[in-house]
């Protein structure tokens, strides 16, 4: 089994400091997630590199 990989990100709908789980197995993934702060939708992007270095970017669902 593979350890996910914790990324701090701002909701950017209120701005928390909030933490989502990437998976490494997989590497380009974009999924919604609710902010566990406010409930709003945010779309996650994440990209996962051959140094095993994780990008990820998080809009608002509706962007």
């Amino acid at each position: 089994m593979t350890d996910l990989h914790e990324a701090d990100i701002d909701c950017p709908y209120c701005g928390e400091n909030i933490t989502v789980l990437i998976d490494p197995s997989v590497p380009v993934q974009r999924y919604t997630e609710d902010c566990s702060v406010c409930c709003q939708p945010i779309l996650v992007e994440a990209a996962i590199d051959a140094a095993d270095q994780t990008t990820v970017r998080v809009t608002r669902e509706n962007d």
